[in-house]
């Protein structure tokens, strides 16, 4: 068993926190976020209509290389709508992994669809390409109406790969065996702002890209997320439909459709404008603290999950080891959130909840084997 107090030691020695609860991810506010809040208290402009979403949409966009953005009430919700916009109907299927957060699979769900959970790669810890492939070749075919599962019947209608804690899947290859296949992706890059490969930002590789502004993310509006694609008539339909689907009138409400109630608030929009002019400034900063991390923990034994080669710049968001075993794992965890330092495991796989047990599962075993390995450790910006 590893040296724990040692351990314990370093990370608030990194932390200069000698006594104390040491959370694991908390936001930094060190820039405009209270000018622009009050900014929106003042002018009472709080709601769904403001400068602030206009002008985040618009810096989302230049962040991401992208001609436009939308914003959403939070990453699940512009999940949810990404997979309408890409065709998906009721009763149809996407492809997803189960090592993932839940809100992958939810909105899937949201949907009325169904998830089909594959294998990830152990590197990065996202969707595997070869196991995609794998079950696209023996498990499904292709008909004039698209493609089909063999043993469903119903039709694979989109391909939901997750970057974990910042890491790129390998999202190249994914997006060309989808093209092969003519399903569209869609990425779910709630973790993954500030990461990118060949000078790519996450979320732009497949048809829509979806991020998250949760209160734990590398930026937060508190709650709120936002999509992003290449394809400018794509995002237009996205504000329309997140935005109830009101045709445009001075003082008349007319909706021509079903549609959603998604918008992000001014009052989120002024945080998130605050928070993304410091980008920059957070990822320099969580750099140096996984730098620091890796000559600390080097000495002490613990094997700290290394940047992947399909990340060319990893925005550092949530630190991970990886333990020798789910033994060593597991005391690793009482231990540290014993002594005040919040550790936590990675997610339980999506098809061992009560929601997800009858979805189809295909071979798990890299899956499994990160499950009951890694952990996240204290990752917040050290900026005061």
């Amino acid at each position: 068993m590893k040296e724990l107090t040692s351990f314990i030691k370093l990370v608030r020695n990194i932390y200069s926190q000698e006594e104390g609860y040491l959370p694991l991810h908390i936001p930094t506010f060190n820039g405009k976020e209270k000018e622009y809040v009050m900014d929106t208290l003042q002018t009472t402009m709080v709601s769904s209509v403001g400068a602030y979403v206009d002008r985040f949409e618009e810096s989302m966009a230049k962040v991401t290389n992208v001609p436009k953005s939308v914003a959403v009430v939070n990453g699940t919700s512009g999940l949810q709508v990404a997979l309408n916009l890409v065709g998906v109907q009721p009763g149809e299927e996407v492809i997803t992994q189960s090592l993932t957060f839940v809100a992958t699979a939810n909105a899937i769900h949201h949907n009325h669809a169904q998830p089909i959970f594959i294998d990830v790669d152990k590197d990065t810890m996202g969707m595997s390409p070869e196991a995609l492939r794998a079950f696209l070749l023996s498990k499904c075919e292709k008909r004039k109406e698209g493609l089909f599962n063999r043993y469903t019947g119903k039709r694979i209608a989109a391909c939901l790969p997750m970057h974990t804690f910042g890491f790129l899947c390998r999202i190249e290859e994914i997006v060309s065996i989808c093209n092969e296949f003519e399903i569209p992706v869609v990425e779910d890059a709630a973790e993954a702002l500030g990461s990118s490969y060949k000078g790519q930002s996450a979320g732009t590789f497949g048809t829509i890209g979806v991020f998250s502004f949760n209160g734990n993310k590398i930026i937060t509006s508190g709650g709120g997320g936002a999509l992003v694609s290449k394809d400018q008539k794509l995002m237009e339909r996205a504000k329309y439909i997140t935005n109830t689907a009101k045709k445009p009138h001075r003082w008349e409400y007319y909706h021509d459709e079903f549609a959603y109630n998604f918008r992000m608030p001014n009052l989120n929009a002024a945080l998130a404008c605050a928070q993304l002019e410091q980008l920059d400034v957070l990822l320099r900063d969580k750099g140096d603290l996984y730098s620091e991390y890796q000559r600390g923990l080097e000495t002490l034994g613990f094997k700290i999950k290394t940047v992947p080669s399909t990340t060319e710049k990893w925005n550092c968001w949530l630190i991970a080891l990886e333990m020798d075993s789910k033994e060593e794992r597991d005391v690793f965890l009482k231990k540290t959130n014993e002594s005040g330092i919040m550790t936590r495991p990675i997610w339980q796989l999506m098809h061992r909840l009560p929601m997800y047990k009858n979805c189809q599962v295909e071979n798990q075993e890299n899956a499994e084997y990160l499950e009951n390995r890694i952990v996240n450790i204290p990752s917040s910006a050290r900026i005061r």
